[in-house]
């Protein structure tokens, strides 16, 4: 049984940065697609940052883009979200996510929709106010 644990949220300044770690147990993430979403107060939830299965293929959101940064160390079976100069409007509560399927064959472009995962963990609140 797949378990995804979030940690690294909290209350940060506007432009500081915080990196948010999100660890496998019960399952290995090499070749897997994985995501970083979040989900702020009567809002959709919004894919962030994800990457392809084999790591090739990263996609962002417009609004994060050249601010955050996926990664993966599989060997830890953790992914990384490293979030700079946050903005008061990147408050929300932050979730991995880890798609089942497993390659080969693997996709070339990372997707990052909501309906492309299907294992979540339960998310780390971050605020950004000061």
């Amino acid at each position: 049984q797949l378990q995804l644990v979030e940690s690294g949220g909290g209350l940060v300044q506007p432009g500081g940065s915080l990196r948010l770690s999100c660890t496998a147990s019960g399952y290995t993430l090499n070749y897997h697609a994985i995501g970083w979403f979040r989900q702020a107060p009567g809002k959709e939830r919004e894919g962030v940052a994800c990457m392809s299965d084999l790591g090739t293929s990263t996609k962002y959101l417009d609004s994060v883009r050249g601010r955050f940064t996926i990664s993966r160390d599989n060997a830890k079976n953790t992914v990384y979200l490293q979030m700079m100069n946050l903005k008061p409007e990147d408050t929300a509560v932050y979730s991995c996510a880890v798609d089942s399927r497993r390659g080969p064959p693997f996709r070339h472009n990372a997707r990052c929709g909501p309906n492309d995962f299907d294992y979540w963990g339960q998310g780390t609140q971050v605020d950004v106010s000061s």
